[in-house]
């Protein structure tokens, strides 16, 4: 049986249920869905954290029988690019950004000084609108599952299969591994570093969102801390990527070329900045509408440099494939978002002048 699949439709199943009943707690104070919400977030963290390790291990394994182990391990590999094979393509990439998301918000909701907001509406917004974004991102993982895997057909043909958990395996005896460009240390630290920053955005935003709705100002105390480790982390990205073009692209002696997909991960860090520094004057009565504005704006422009990255409209060398599914996905995800944003920006913009 095909565990990991499951796995993946019930974190799905558990994200969206979350979602659902969070914004019915929002709108009806319905006690029996705030519990729910709660029981579904943890759910929906169990799931994926499972998951990520059963892909590790089939990583580390090298069990070739599943198509994105095939793509991304081999023997050859040492164990380090083997683990590294986890985030080296497209669905083990997102599966990662989506534990990191959720347990961000294991963090936001438990710990620290932003659990004594545990109960108020900027917390139960911020937790309605974080899982929303996870739900978009599971639901690219169950189009495109990191579970695929090959079996054998009636005719004796082989394919992969997205949607059968109980389907026979066929066992392949080796793996190809990784594209060669990527085997190098800067590459397998580089990535976790983006998706790490990329994830981190996630809380801002949604406090953000949960400002413009409530004007609760409370709303720092959840995003300042997340959006410096956002930075930070993509800060490191950025850099550990620069070594990688260095070392591997033979960029002409240089770190930088402005290649599409470098420059789309370079504009948020530039509006993470702006923001860090109005929420550094929002106790003074300063920046009101600006720190939520760069809070939103810094995230919409991540969720555009995974666009892309994921579309294959863009000629550059950290593109992931061609447009299918999941570009498109992420594309009416991507106009639902500013359209949104757009809206609720609006609507303080007027209401404050």
């Amino acid at each position: 049986m095909n565990f990991g699949m499951i796995l993946i439709w019930i974190s799905f199943i558990c994200g969206l249920g979350a979602t659902f009943a969070s914004i019915r707690y929002n709108l009806n104070s319905d006690q029996r869905s705030g519990i729910l919400t709660k029981k579904l977030e943890i759910l929906c963290t169990l799931a994926v954290t499972l998951s990520s390790m059963i892909l590790i291990i089939h990583l580390l394994s090298v069990n070739a029988s599943y198509e994105y182990v095939y793509n991304h391990s081999s023997t050859d590999l040492s164990w380090f690019y083997r683990i590294s094979a986890f985030w080296a393509g497209q669905q083990g990439s997102l599966l990662l950004w989506a534990w990191a998301i959720l347990v961000m918000l294991m963090f936001v909701r438990y710990t620290g000084h932003t659990k004594e907001l545990s109960e108020s509406k900027l917390m139960d917004i911020t937790t309605m609108v974080t899982m929303a974004i996870v739900s978009v991102f599971l639901i690219l993982l169950v189009i495109d599952n990191p579970f695929s895997a090959f079996r054998v057909l009636p005719t004796g043909s082989i394919e992969p299969t997205n949607w059968n958990p109980f389907a026979t395996l066929y066992n392949v005896p080796y793996g190809q591994g990784m594209n060669p460009l990527l085997r190098n240390p800067w590459m397998a630290v580089h990535p976790p570093m983006l998706f790490l920053g990329y994830a981190a955005f996630t809380i801002p935003f949604s406090a953000a969102v949960a400002n413009l709705i409530t004007k609760d100002n409370r709303w720092t105390l959840i995003s300042r801390d997340w959006m410096r480790i956002a930075w930070l982390f993509l800060t490191l990205g950025i850099g550990l990527g620069g070594f990688w073009a260095y070392e591997v692209l033979g960029w002409g002696a240089w770190y930088w070329t402005w290649d599409p997909v470098e420059t789309s991960s370079l504009i948020p860090w530039i509006t993470a900045t702006a923001y860090l520094h109005a929420q550094s004057r929002t106790k003074y009565g300063e920046y009101g509408f600006l720190a939520p504005f760069m809070a939103v704006v810094s995230f919409i422009l991540v969720i555009f440099a995974t666009f892309v990255t994921r579309s294959g409209i863009w000629a550059s060398v950290h593109s992931w494939q061609d447009f299918t599914t999941e570009g498109l996905v992420i594309a009416i995800f991507l106009v639902l978002l500013t359209g949104g944003s757009i809206f609720l920006l609006g609507k303080r913009y007027l209401d404050e002048n």
